[in-house]
């Protein structure tokens, strides 16, 4: 004999069941969908924001990694070229301006964002940082940044080796004369330590967000509010000389031998950047891979980078 109120409130309790798992499996999957934090990414020299050889093909391992993460490459200029061309000869200051203009307008980056930049985009991508605070960038991550600037170039990359000729003419000749200042990105973190009064009164760029002339409070705390600093180092670095500036570090003022650390430099003892502060706190990271710049695996990348981006 059948007992239909109790059949109709399985039914019910079943239907009920169904429904509130399937609200649960969409919740989940729209959640899936927009946990991931968005991601800047800025590349290096002679690069360009959609080479599928590099900033393409990172964009692929990360979206692969961490699936519906909004990945953003900068592009510097309209098109492909202008952007190559930009990482050598146009103003750092206006190319991060500029920068900052495109994720103040990119609805998708509103709510924060992390950044990850390689070799020379990882410095502008500081500047980005220290500069312009909304929004948010969250965790930075430096891969081969150049944060105290470089004195040497031995081995220039890029596709042209003429050019690479010709800024290291133009570096060896002067690079803190205001022609080359304005017109050679290279030049505008080029760091002389055998002439720091120079490089300090006449650097447009790295003086400036290293805090060498003043103390920008501004830069200072907006820079403080990045909860993870990573800084990657290639040990067998052959284009960044010293390749200590990839960890902060730099040649002891007034010769180019010797180096010292980070947390040995002034900047660091004066806290003028914050960085002690970071350090102490626990936000900076300091990686090294045992590489050439800007050489790695898809292996290094997703165990070592891809957990400050989840």
């Amino acid at each position: 004999m059948c007992n239909w109120p109790n059949v109709t409130l399985f039914r019910l309790n079943m239907a009920l069941l169904l429904l509130f798992g399937s609200l649960l499996l969409l919740s989940r999957a729209a959640q899936g969908s927009n946990t991931s934090i968005p991601l800047v990414i800025w590349h290096g020299m002679g690069d360009n924001c959609c080479n599928p050889m590099s900033m393409g093909g990172i964009k692929k391992m990360v979206e692969a990694e961490l699936p519906g993460i909004y990945v953003l490459s900068l592009m510097i200029g309209k098109n492909i070229a202008e952007d190559t061309e930009s990482g050598f000869f146009r103003d750092v200051n206006d190319q991060v301006a500029f920068a900052c203009d495109i994720i103040a307008k990119d609805p998708k980056l509103k709510a924060g964002y992390n950044a990850m930049g390689f070799s020379q985009g990882a410095q502008f991508l500081r500047a980005v940082a220290q500069r312009c605070p909304n929004p948010p960038m969250k965790t930075l991550i430096s891969v081969g940044g150049q944060h105290q600037g470089v004195y040497g170039l031995p081995r220039c990359p890029g596709e042209s080796s003429h050019i690479c000729d010709w800024i290291r003419k133009a570096l060896n000749s002067g690079a803190y004369t205001d022609a080359v200042q304005k017109h050679l990105v290279q030049a505008q973190y080029w760091h002389d330590p055998l002439n720091d009064d120079l490089y300090k009164q006449h650097s447009l760029f790295l003086a400036d967000i290293n805090q060498e002339r003043v103390v920008n409070e501004t830069y200072k705390k907006n820079l403080m509010t990045l909860e993870k600093f990573v800084m990657v180092k290639f040990l067998k670095d052959t284009v960044v000389d010293p390749v200590i500036s990839e960890w902060f570090g730099f040649f002891k003022t007034g010769q180019a031998k010797e180096t010292e650390t980070l947390q040995q430099s002034a900047l660091y003892t004066e806290d003028r950047l914050g960085l002690a502060q970071m350090d102490k706190a626990g936000k900076l990271v300091f990686l090294g891979t045992d590489g050439d710049h800007l050489q790695f695996t898809q292996e290094w990348f997703n165990a070592k980078l891809i957990p400050f981006l989840r």
